[in-house]
């Protein structure tokens, strides 16, 4: 198989989004699950990350994003590393790993609690499809499902459940957060840059209300992915979050935390997904794309980035509504 350029030179694909003009102080991630092996799509977008990074002159780091701890395990998470070192990837030490700082999330759960953002909530998910598929018109679909709007219990009804110690999670009140903001609610926006250099940058409308009052703390880990990923970012000063459109409609509710918790406000780029023969994207049961499978298979780093290029002038990308790339 055909060895390309070492990743500071980059492949003429990857090097039309990922590396552009140097921009001073420039800090993105890569945040992966250890949930499974990491597959094509996975590599395509540590590649990105990365070669902004590189290409900028600023830094890279790699978080663990284990909060679900049922189905991270830490033999998946050895794996990531070892994918990455192989691929060519270096970043900075010590790893940030989510579930050794669930107190960092409580505190800031903390302060959306005493600013009375969230209530508590003690609808099982099968309890709120019920509700919602009673009343579909009620809860309009939203980035994550239905957009689902509740109201704080009242504190007589609430004191009971909790001495029966029934589980609940946390939910963002929108309408709260309306009356926080008040006039700075609706016009609140996010900055998308486009993938191409010179990376021109343009305003986005948030729009959370969309997601409803979404789970902002889960009972079981005591933070979402939402809470924990803004608070992160913020915490490593990570200026550039570059990652899949799959993930850009929650880039508006992010804007919304970052605003309600004093973050300082991050410029996203959205890049699109990788996809098989059969047109959907890459996912973690597609064993044959692992790069654990491949490397074993005969292919070498090298090798990888002609695969992505391969996909990328094919168009076997999902580039999705709002996609830049």
């Amino acid at each position: 198989m055909r060895s390309l350029p070492s990743l500071t030179t980059p492949s003429r694909k990857l090097r039309a989004f990922a590396y552009g003009a140097p921009m001073t102080g420039l800090v993105t991630r890569f945040a992966p699950s250890p949930t499974g092996g990491l597959h094509l799509g996975h590599a395509y977008a540590a590649l990105c990350a990365y070669g902004a990074a590189k290409a900028a002159g600023g830094r890279f780091l790699l978080r663990i994003e284990d909060i679900d701890t049922a189905r991270c395990k830490r033999e998946f998470e050895a794996a990531i590393f070892e994918d990455l070192e192989w691929l060519g990837l270096e970043w900075e030490s010590p790893v940030r790993r989510q579930s050794e700082h669930l107190d960092d999330y409580a505190r800031a759960l903390e302060r959306l609690i005493g600013d009375r953002l969230v209530y508590r909530c003690f609808r099982t998910r099968k309890e709120v499809m019920a509700e919602v598929a009673s009343a579909p018109h009620l809860a309009p679909q939203g980035p994550e499902g239905p957009a689902f709007t509740g109201r704080p219990l009242p504190p007589s009804r609430e004191k009971r459940l909790l001495e029966d110690e029934r589980p609940y999670a946390w939910r963002l009140s929108m309408a709260a957060c309306r009356e926080k903001l008040g006039d700075g609610f609706d016009p609140l926006s996010w900055h998308e840059e486009s993938l191409d250099p010179p990376h021109t940058q343009r305003s986005v409308p948030a729009r959370p209300e969309l997601f409803g009052d979404v789970v902002i703390a889960r009972k079981d880990a005591g933070t979402s992915y939402h809470l924990a990923a803004v608070h992160d970012d913020a915490l490593q000063g990570v200026t550039h979050v570059i990652r899949g459109v799959d993930l850009r409609p929650a880039a508006g509710l992010h804007r919304l935390l970052q605003t309600l918790l004093g973050y300082h406000e991050t410029v996203y780029r959205h890049h699109g997904l990788l996809t098989g023969p059969d047109g959907k994207r890459y996912a973690k049961r597609d064993q044959s794309m692992t790069l654990r499978h491949l490397r074993e298979t005969g292919y070498q780093a090298g090798d990888i980035r002609a695969l992505i290029d391969t996909h990328l002038e094919r168009g076997d990308v999902i580039k999705g509504p709002g996609a830049n790339d």
